[in-house]
């Protein structure tokens, strides 16, 4: 009995408070090292599969940049050999292929499409562009030129448009234009004058609110009727608060800037009355909303019949001899002598000035 005992005190653990904490920072340590050791075994793992991904990634690249440069880049048939220009104006092929900054010969892959575009969209006759690159040697450029519906000018008076560099073409957006090259369509075009509120130079757009009201009046007066009975020659915009319009057969028409749509309306009506009653419109006043001022000038028929035979005779000048009064003497006594005798010469003529008198 007492030997089990001291056998089961032998065997029994004996630690202190002290040897317990130190036996559990020994563990601590261990398994921090292990996670240590872990985390910089994972993250070599990560940093080698980027670095097979940044090398595939370059050989990839490398390869497809030597191998576009060997089969299309340096490749000989890929060189351009046709550029083909398609307008619907002036412009010319030698004009675009300047701006452009195209040549034949050079590779079609290294021609920047959007450059070239971006740089034909400046010309101010330019409204829209269109490239196509046709492998393996062609490029199709098609342009739709601005189509100007009349000329502008700062100036109040002007002979010829065609010689003038103070005027412009202008576009119903109101884009100015200066072409190199005027078609003969461009001389029967409507002058838009004084426009004096703002500088006119090529490629600008004009935004003052008369020249707009014009360029919306030239819109609205080529419907049916408008177009073949009022043409529209000169547009005054001096004034600065009304549109002074001169048409072909000489009838100036007022116009405010606003509700042009309406105003039409009433000068078809009065159109109409004229072309009815076969008198001219002088002028009309349109700004006046009820009891509109018209004046109708003589017709045609009239001014020839009137040319042919007048209405007035023609004048004849004759001269009307008058008697002068008698020269004055040189003392009283001569003179008193001859007023009491009759005068021994014959009276002096004096002519008076023409007077004329109807052949009856």
């Amino acid at each position: 009995m007492r030997r089990q005992q001291r056998t089961r005190a032998r065997n029994q653990r004996l630690s202190s408070f002290r040897q317990r904490r130190q036996q559990h920072l020994l563990d601590v340590k261990v398994r921090s090292r292990k996670a240590v050791q872990y985390r910089n075994r994972k993250f070599l793992v990560l940093f080698s599969k980027i670095a097979l991904v940044i090398a595939l990634i370059a050989a990839i690249y490398v390869g497809a940049r030597v191998a576009v440069k060997r089969f299309f880049i340096d490749n000989p048939d890929y060189k351009l050999s046709a550029i083909e220009v398609q307008t619907d104006g002036t412009l010319q092929r030698d004009q675009v292929l300047s701006v452009a900054d195209l040549h034949e010969s050079e590779n079609i892959f290294r021609v920047n499409l959007a450059r070239v575009q971006a740089q034909l969209q400046e010309l101010p006759q330019v409204d829209e562009v269109e490239i196509t690159r046709k492998l393996p040697s062609e490029i199709d450029i098609r342009i739709v030129e601005r189509k100007p519906i009349g000329w502008i000018t700062s100036e109040k008076q002007i002979a010829d448009p065609f010689a003038s560099d103070a005027a412009f073409l202008v576009d119903a957006r109101g884009v100015l234009m200066k072409e190199k090259k005027l078609l003969p369509e461009y001389l029967g075009l409507p002058l838009i004058l004084g426009c004096a509120s703002e500088s006119l130079a090529a490629g600008k757009t004009v935004a003052s609110p008369e020249v707009k009201a014009a360029l919306e009046l030239l819109r609205l007066s080529t419907r049916s009727f408008m177009q073949t009975r009022f043409q529209i020659r000169e547009i005054d915009v001096s004034k600065g608060y009304c549109l002074v319009v001169t048409d072909k057969n000489h009838s100036r028409v007022t116009f405010g800037f606003d509700n042009l749509d309406t105003q039409l309306q009433r000068l078809e009506q009065f159109l109409i009355y004229s072309d009815d009653a076969h008198r001219e419109l002088a002028t009309v006043n349109l700004l006046v909303q009820r009891n509109i001022p018209v004046t109708f000038g003589k017709a045609a028929v009239e001014v020839i019949n009137e040319t042919i035979k007048p209405e007035e005779s023609p004048r004849v000048m004759r001269a009307i001899p008058v008697r002068g009064a008698p020269k004055p003497s040189a003392t009283p006594l001569a003179a008193k002598s001859r007023l009491s005798s009759p005068p021994t010469t014959a009276p002096v003529k004096r002519v008076l000035p023409l007077q004329p008198f109807n052949k009856n």
